[in-house]
């Protein structure tokens, strides 16, 4: 049966139960029973094992970590998946020890382990956001136009609620040559500009930008972005487009 199958005090009491295993499995460093959860089909029961690594790490770090290290080297995707997931929950407040596995992750030879370091960057962006932004700016001119990619997108969250954090590391990318980072960076633009006082700090930006198509782009992106989650701008559509076209020509 799913996790999502079971009633909610069922999934409650399952919770636990994985970690009260967990922390046994990497205080005995017989890890199976971890690595049976980290492997599992059902999302959320990875979930609820890194989740656990997170919640454990705090008493037993060195066992946590060494358990970490452990599922990185496994053959398994899922797994791998679920370290640098787990490796994340830390990283919100202490990412210097996790450093590693996001460098380990983001070359991984798997889309779903690098995509947990964009989800994990993601996190502890929002909450640990100098040590994270220092280690994603020296991403951005990586030789790999992926990396590139997954880098820009992994600080948007940041960028969302603190736009001004996350600006200058997206100028850098203003000139990049590949269409897949120059639409991602297009796009977290859009994302970062409809929240309440995001828009200002983000066209102000704008205007010392240098490659005036991808502006152009951007502005014709964060106005599509207010009126597709106008449930949620701070501005509507017309309001974002004329206060654009105070600070831009021909808008």
């Amino acid at each position: 049966m799913a996790f999502y199958d079971l009633p909610k005090e069922e999934r409650a009491t399952l919770v636990r139960q994985m970690e009260a295993i967990i922390e046994k499995a990497v205080l005995t460093s017989q890890l199976q029973p971890l690595l049976i959860y980290a492997a599992d089909e059902d999302t959320y029961i990875r979930k609820s094992a890194y989740q656990a690594l997170g919640k454990i790490y705090p008493a037993h770090p060195a066992a946590v970590l060494q358990g970490i290290t452990t599922l990185m080297q496994n053959g398994e995707a899922k797994v791998r998946q679920t370290a640098v997931n787990a490796a994340g929950e830390i990283g919100r407040h202490d990412f210097s020890v996790i450093r590693a596995y996001m460098d380990q992750g983001l070359t991984d030879a798997h889309y779903s382990v690098r995509n947990a370091v964009i989800g994990s960057v993601k996190k502890m962006g929002e909450k640990n956001p100098v040590p994270v932004l220092d280690w994603a700016k020296g991403y951005l001119e990586h030789p790999d136009k992926e990396i590139r990619r997954e880098i820009c997108h992994g600080i948007e969250l940041r960028g969302r609620t603190h736009p001004q954090d996350i600006l200058p590391l997206l100028k850098t990318l203003q000139f990049d040559k590949t269409a897949r980072v120059r639409n991602t960076l297009v796009h977290v633009l859009g994302q970062i500009a409809y929240k309440k006082g995001c828009l200002e700090t983000v066209v102000a930006d704008l205007k010392t930008w240098q490659n005036q198509e991808l502006v152009r782009a951007a502005l014709d992106e964060i106005a599509d972005v207010h009126e597709r989650y106008k449930d949620f701008a701070i501005k509507t559509q017309a309001e974002a487009i004329a206060y654009m076209a105070k600070h831009f020509e021909d808008i």
